[in-house]
């Protein structure tokens, strides 16, 4: 430390999310002073609201239960659903060094992990998919673990935490969408409530952590004891520069400018830009102003990590297939006259839901993958129209799994009646009025839908024919797990706008993380990674955990870079 407002690292990253965290704590496992400043009061960017699945193929979980596949499975997948945006050396380095990213944090930190086994690929039809072996993610963790650090965790979603409790996917969820037929999952829910509700009591909050929420707070405590110098609310202003070489950057912390140099190397790794309105419009199509998208991901996610490598020479990749993580999002309308957004990434499998736009018709296998969804929705709606649709239930479905932010029995469905975010008809033709749907095209939808889905069948899309499609939807409906007649009224609806979980368009990186100019030259001194970074699936979307598994991937990959401490496959850490 150099003065009362200038500090002294090896390596700066700026950022909290999963990028950020595993940089800061690989750098300081080997030996680097770290020091990690984040411009939110609160730490855990767009992770801590996330499922917390990272896609890792080969990973050490799988091996140790017996899935075994050979290194050229996963990049046949990848070969095939990248295309021509297979970046080999990129792409390479990321299968080679993540399952020994997962062993690196398992032996060096507090993260652990759980399986996700049972977790197929999204294109199960593609040559080299499989049904499972390739995800990981953090196992749950006691927030009193953290000691103090718990107050900096930024919470889950509102729109997606009953009472701001977090639910884990799979066995979790299952008991809480089955706890009014299962006497077993009435009682784990009813011990997961009393617990959740006697730790809002005590500490203001939950503290059963899961998904994203557990992989930041994992990580977090892993910074801690590594002694990783941790600065929320200290937003970046610029970067440092000697020469060609990225030194430092300059914040700001308490209203006081702070000058941060390091000696190894500065890390972005600010989220991208879902609420940066300006590049929306330039790079989302269906966003001419940048105001026709609304992302779930936080909104201080504006693009500062990006703008600051723009500003050493750094190159945004404008040529992926797509510049976002599509999802489907609905609006949801907050007391304060703010609007939350809810994304549908659960219930669209489930059996006896369909969407429709305007028109009444169906545009999409409704149980595909939620980025598979909007290209779906994009590509039919006309152009210089809104990219919106309608999901569509009936009475016995939204009792049973909910229908958007609006959760099953016991949870009123009165207020988003009153609020208008859910939209009910007595029968098809009052639903369709009351959403502006055409009436005819929405009742011979129905009713071509209904005629096959008696039989568990959906010719017209293909609900349930690959093993992704079957995982999220529920299996203890047969024949067909995403597929049930849409018939007992009352029937609802809820709005779908054009969304997304974050953006694929970032800066030019090489395999080890480093920016690239426009030369395709690396600055020395400056890594990007998670979505600061261009994603290596070209824009593409081939699997669950693709965001994050790249983000922990390349922030190990990067810190060692920095340290220059080679990897652990002897790639040459001066390279």
């Amino acid at each position: 430390m150099t003065g009362d407002h200038n500090l002294d690292c090896d390596l700066l990253v700026i950022g909290s999310g999963a990028g950020g965290l595993a940089s800061a704590v690989t750098g300081a496992s080997l030996g680097l002073d770290v020091i990690l400043i984040e411009k939110e009061a609160q730490l855990g960017g767009t992770t801590a609201w996330s499922g917390g699945w990272m896609w890792i193929p080969r990973n050490p979980l799988a091996k140790a239960a017996g899935i075994v596949e050979p290194p050229e499975q996963p990049k046949l997948y990848l070969r095939h659903e990248l295309a021509d945006g297979y970046d080999t050396s990129r792409v390479e380095m990321f299968l080679e060094q993540g399952p020994r990213m997962v062993e690196f944090f398992q032996r060096e930190t507090h993260l652990a992990f759980i399986d996700g086994n049972q977790i197929p690929d999204f294109h199960g039809k593609s040559p080299g998919a499989v049904t499972g072996g390739r995800s990981v993610c953090a196992a749950p963790i006691d927030g009193r673990e953290l000691g103090p650090r718990i107050r900096d965790l930024k919470p889950p979603l509102d729109e997606v935490a009953p009472f701001g409790m977090g639910i884990a996917s799979g066995a979790d969820l299952r008991h809480f969408l089955n706890a009014r037929s299962s006497p077993t999952s009435f009682f784990h829910v009813a011990r997961r409530l009393a617990r959740h509700m006697l730790d809002m009591l005590r500490f203001g909050r939950g503290m059963h952590l899961v998904n994203g929420n557990a992989l930041v707070a994992r990580l977090l405590k892993s910074a801690d004891s590594l002694g990783v110098r941790i600065m929320p609310a200290t937003p970046a202003q610029s970067l440092l520069r000697e020469g060609a070489r990225v030194v430092g950057a300059r914040a700001e912390r308490d209203g006081a400018a702070l000058e941060i140099r390091a000696r190894r190397g500065v890390v972005l790794a600010c989220g991208g830009f879902p609420h940066d309105t300006q590049r929306k419009a330039a790079l989302f199509a269906h966003a001419p102003t940048g105001n026709e998208h609304w992302s779930a991901a936080p909104a201080s996610n504006t693009g500062e990590g990006i703008r600051l490598g723009e500003a050493v020479g750094g190159r945004v990749r404008t040529d992926l297939s797509d510049a976002g993580a599509w999802a489907p999002v609905s609006l949801v309308p907050h007391r304060d006259g703010s609007r939350g957004h809810f994304p549908h990434l659960i219930e669209r499998a489930k059996p006896g839901l369909i969407m429709v736009r305007s028109d009444g018709n169906r545009f999409a296998n409704e149980a595909d993958s939620y980025h598979d969804m909007m290209k779906a929705l994009f590509a039919a709606t006309p152009k210089g129209m809104p990219a919106e649709a309608w999901a569509i239930c009936d009475a016995k479905f939204l009792k049973r799994y909910g229908l958007g932010r609006v959760r099953p029995p016991p949870f009123p469905v009165a207020p988003w009646l009153r609020n208008g975010y859910l939209k009910r008809g007595a029968n098809i033709a009052a639903l369709a009025q009351a959403c502006g749907i055409s009436v005819d095209g929405l009742t011979a939808t129905i009713e071509r839908y209904n005629h096959f889905a008696a039989r568990g069948e959906d010719p017209a899309f293909g609900r349930g024919d690959t093993p992704y499609n079957c995982v999220q939807g529920d299996a203890a409906h047969q024949p067909n797990p995403c597929v049930a007649p849409i018939t007992s009224g009352p029937f609802y609806a809820v709005k779908i706008v054009a969304g997304s979980l974050g953006t694929f368009a970032g800066l030019a990186t090489d395999e080890y993380g480093r920016v690239l100019d426009g030369q395709a030259t690396p600055i020395h001194g400056l890594y990007a990674v998670g979505n600061d970074m261009a994603s290596i699936m070209a824009g593409r979307y081939p699997s669950g955990g693709i965001t994050l598994g790249p983000a922990m991937t390349f922030g190990y990959i990067a810190a060692h870079h920095a340290g220059g401490i080679p990897l652990a496959n002897n790639r040459s850490a001066a390279a």
